[in-house]
């Protein structure tokens, strides 16, 4: 499939050829959905979990008589009420570290980059390179080349010029393509690939 390469304002700098077999795949709403949930649930961080009466190491003798002492009958110094004691329904350790197949994560990647040129919002440009970090500037580009909320892709690194100057507009991400994953892919209204993005996710995948 032959995709129109553009400049970041708009004009026109010839045609380029998609692997088919990275952009042109079948939906799948199911690998999607699990790509996504691994990866937010990758995201949170450990729950930590507090002690517990049966965690606490303490005596367990009785304090006194059973009767007579005039106080409560207690016989363990690890319950809550006292100092040092264990917490009484406290939170317990949860650790948030799912599994998935790396087949599944690299079919993932395929089939949202095929759903964005599927619906016709994958755009390919010859580079990000800015002369100047200049935020207006780069908006007035955005606005000829159609593109209003996207992710940017680039190849090994990102040019500091037009990190610097995106970094404030809503909605406008920018990474390099080892970073490209599922979820800021659905995540923005268009996907905007470099030539040497393509280059290296078509590496990535065959190697």
């Amino acid at each position: 499939m032959k995709v129109q390469v553009q400049t970041l304002d708009g004009g026109k700098t010839g045609e380029l050829e998609l692997n088919p077999e990275i952009f042109g795949l079948e939906p799948r709403a199911d690998i999607l959905h699990r790509v996504v949930t691994w990866q937010l649930e990758k995201r949170r961080g450990t729950a930590r979990g507090s002690k517990r009466r049966s965690d606490i190491s303490r005596t367990g003798k009785k304090f006194g008589k059973q009767k007579g002492g005039g106080t409560a009958r207690h016989g363990n110094r690890a319950a809550p009420q006292f100092i040092g004691g264990g917490k009484a329904h406290g939170p317990v350790a949860r650790d948030f570290n799912p599994g998935l197949n790396k087949k599944v994560r690299v079919l993932g990647l395929k089939v949202a980059l095929s759903a964005k040129a599927r619906e016709g919002k994958l755009v390919v440009v010859d580079n990000l390179v800015l002369d100047a970090a200049k935020t207006k500037a780069l908006k007035g580009n955005l606005e000829k080349l159609g593109v209003a909320n996207g992710l940017f892709i680039d190849g090994s690194a990102v040019d500091v010029n037009f990190a610097l100057a995106s970094r404030n507009l809503y909605k406008v991400d920018v990474l390099p393509a080892i970073g490209a994953n599922v979820y800021d892919i659905l995540n923005h209204d268009h996907l905007v690939l470099t030539r040497a993005a393509i280059e290296s996710l078509e590496a990535r995948f065959n190697g």
